[in-house]
């Protein structure tokens, strides 16, 4: 647990000290936990969520950077790989494909990422995963 809490708190620094380089992402930590963060994340240009301002709750687990952190959108989005209702969300490096050298800034890129580019045959949200693959067909 102490090498997890030393992992968070340099992320934390380097959020602090990164604010401005990435627009796109305002990672908090919470106050009274340091296993606790939200962030607020802009919607990729040329997408349906573009100029939408969406937010995240992550809950990092004690053996971090060893397990991923679980990651949920707390606003409602409608996408193939994000469950409608819990916000739980299909991507890989929260999964199976996790690396330590993955970083909570690098993971909110990567939900970003899986904004604009949706994966349908792995869909969480079936309904939306059916009418993206209508779309491309």
């Amino acid at each position: 647990m102490q090498q997890s809490r030393a992992r968070l708190f340099k992320e934390y620094k380097e959020v602090q000290r990164e604010k401005s380089a990435d627009p796109d992402i305002q990672l908090v930590c919470d106050d009274s936990n340091i296993f606790k963060w939200n962030a607020l994340i802009k919607g990729p240009s040329e997408t349906p969520f573009e100029g939408g301002v969406f937010q995240l709750a992550f809950s990092v687990p004690e053996q971090y950077p060893l397990q991923p952190p679980q990651v949920r959108f707390l606003t409602k989005i409608f996408h193939p790989n994000v469950h409608f209702k819990t916000g739980e969300i299909c991507l890989d490096i929260l999964k199976n494909a996790w690396s330590p050298a993955w970083t909570l800034q690098s993971v909110c890129r990567a939900i970003i990422a899986l904004m604009a580019h949706p994966e349908p045959d792995s869909p969480l949200n079936c309904d939306s995963g059916i009418q993206l693959l209508d779309v491309n067909l």
